[in-house]
C-alpha cells in the first residue's frame, strides 16, 4: 500500500506507486474515449484486433510517465506508432486525449516531477515518440515494463470488461503488476456500489484491491471451496480458447456451476479476490503464442493472492523468452489447494482431445491413399459441444457474467 509518514518503505514502493498513478489516468483517457467517440473508430492490425484510439492514448499516457521516472527502463509495448505518424488529425485527437490523463489533478500520492498535472502537456511528436517506446524486444536479463493499453478491446467497444494492464518484470520474473479495471462490477443493478477497480501487487507483497483513485487498499485471497462449486472463468470470445475443452474438464472436476465469461485480465482478478476459482486458457491455434503482457500482471496478482498459474503441462510461464510466451500449450490458473486435481483433469482432457485428433488423421490419411473415403468407416466424434450455460446470460443474450463485489 502507500506508506504514510513515518511508515517503512517497502521495496519497489516507488515502482508500485508510479504505476498504480499511470493505470490510474490510462483509465480516465480510455472511459473518456469511450463516453466522447463513436465506438467504431478503430484501426485493424494484422491480426484482426481492433485498435482503438483509446488503445494509442492509454498506451501514451503511461508510457510518457515511465519515461519520466524510470528513463533507463525499456518498455515491451502492444502498440506502436506508424499508423499515427502517416495520419495526422487522428494523431492530433490522440495528443488531446493523452494531455487529459496527464494533466488531471494530482492526487496526495502523485508526484510533480513524474510529469503529471496542470500544465504538462506534452506534443504529437512526444506523443509518438512515447508510444514507440514500447518497441522492446524483451528478454531474461534486467528490467523491463510490458503495457497492455486495453486488454479486451472488444469488451471495452461493448461497453464490457476490460482493463488496462502495466506490469515491471525484473530478470524474466513479474514483480510489480498492476491492472486497472473501470467497468467492474458490471451490470449489478446496485447504483450504490463501487464501479472500478484498480488491482496490484507486487513480488512477495500480497495483492490489493484499490478504488479507482488508487485509495482504500483492501487485500484480497483466494478461498476454498468445494470442487463442485467451483466457477471456471474463460473468454467470451470461443476464438481466444477452447470452450469445449473447458467443458470437458469442468466435467471431470464434476463441476455443477455455468462458467463465468468475461474478456481481458477482468478475469485474473475476479480469481484473486474469489469470485472465480479456475481459469483455463487453451489456444485454438497450435502455431499461437501468448503474448508477455496478456499475463504478467494477473499471473503475479493471483500467485500474490495464494493462487498458481502454469501452462497446461503444469510448467511455470516463461516471461524471458521475448515479447511471447513461446510455446506455452495454454494457461491454467487456479487456488493451491485444487490445482493438483485441475492440473490431472487437464492432463486427462488434453490426451483425449490427442487421441481424437489422431484417429481423423488415420482415417484421412487411409481415404487418401485409397482416393475415395473409406465406405462404412465413420470419423470418432468431435468433442460434445458446449452447452454449460452462462453466467450472466439475460434477454439480450449478452455473454459476459455479471461479477459481484
Amino acid at each position: 500500500m502507500i506508506p504514510l509518514p513515518g511508515q517503512p518503505v517497502l521495496p519497489y514502493n516507488k515502482e508500485r506507486t508510479v504505476a498504480i498513478s499511470a493505470v490510474r489516468r490510462a483509465c480516465i483517457v480510455t472511459q473518456k474515449v469511450f463516453e466522447t467517440l463513436v465506438n467504431t473508430e478503430f484501426i485493424t492490425k494484422g491480426d484482426e484486433s481492433p485498435v482503438t484510439v483509446g488503445d494509442f492514448a492509454a498506451q501514451a499516457v503511461i508510457s510518457a510517465i515511465l519515461g519520466n521516472v524510470f528513463p533507463e527502463d525499456p518498455i515491451v509495448g502492444e502498440e506502436d506508432a506508424v499508423e499515427l505518424r502517416k495520419n495526422k488529425d487522428l494523431s492530433h485527437r490522440i495528443t488531446a486525449l493523452v494531455n487529459e490523463g496527464l494533466t488531471d489533478e494530482r492526487l496526495f500520492y502523485e508526484k510533480e516531477e513524474w510529469g503529471i498535472g496542470q500544465g504538462y502537456d506534452i506534443a504529437p511528436r512526444e506523443v509518438n515518440d512515447a508510444i514507440d517506446k514500447g518497441k522492446f524486444e524483451g528478454g531474461n536479463e534486467g528490467r523491463m515494463w510490458t503495457i497492455d493499453p486495453i486488454d479486451g478491446t472488444k469488451g471495452f467497444l461493448r461497453g464490457e470488461q476490460y482493463a488496462v494492464c502495466l506490469s515491471l518484470i525484473v530478470d524474466g520474473k513479474p514483480t510489480v503488476g498492476v491492472i486497472g479495471c473501470p467497468n467492474l462490477p458490471h451490470r449489478t443493478g446496485k447504483p450504490e456500489v463501487q464501479k472500478g477497480y484498480i488491482f496490484v501487487a507486487v513480488k512477495e507483497q500480497g495483492s490489493e484491491r484499490l478504488t479507482m483513485q488508487g485509495y482504500d487498499p483492501t487485500i484480497i485471497a483466494m478461498p476454498t471451496v468445494h470442487p463442485s462449486d467451483l466457477v471456471v472463468l474463460e473468454s467470451v470470445e470461443s476464438g481466444h480458447s477452447l470452450h469445449s475443452f473447458n467443458a470437458r474438464v469442468s466435467e471431470l472436476l464434476t463441476v455443477e456451476e455455468p462458467p463465468c465469461r468475461m474478456d481481458s485480465q477482468a478475469k485474473y482478478c475476479a480469481l484473486a479476490m474469489g469470485r472465480g476459482h479456475l481459469y483455463l486458457r487453451m489456444p485454438t491455434r497450435s502455431d499461437y503464442e501468448e503474448k508477455i503482457w496478456d499475463h504478467a500482471p494477473g499471473t503475479l496478482l493471483v500467485e500474490e493472492a495464494g493462487g498458481i498459474v502454469t501452462n497446461s503441462k503444469g510448467g511455470p510461464l516463461n516471461f524471458g523468452l521475448g515479447r511471447t510466451l513461446g510455446k506455452n500449450s495454454g494457461i491454467l490458473a487456479c487456488g493451491s489447494w485444487v490445482y493438483p486435481k485441475v492440473l490431472d483433469a487437464v492432463r486427462v482432457a488434453s490426451r483425449e482431445s490427442r487421441k481424437r485428433a489422431k484417429s481423423r488423421e488415420a482415417i484421412r490419411a487411409a481415404a487418401a491413399a485409397a482416393s475415395t473415403p473409406p465406405p462404412n468407416v465413420p470419423l470418432p466424434p468431435p468433442p460434445a459441444p458446449d452447452k454449460r450455460p452462462v453466467q450472466g446470460d439475460d434477454k439480450e443474450n449478452r455473454p459476459e457474467a455479471d461479477v459481484k463485489l
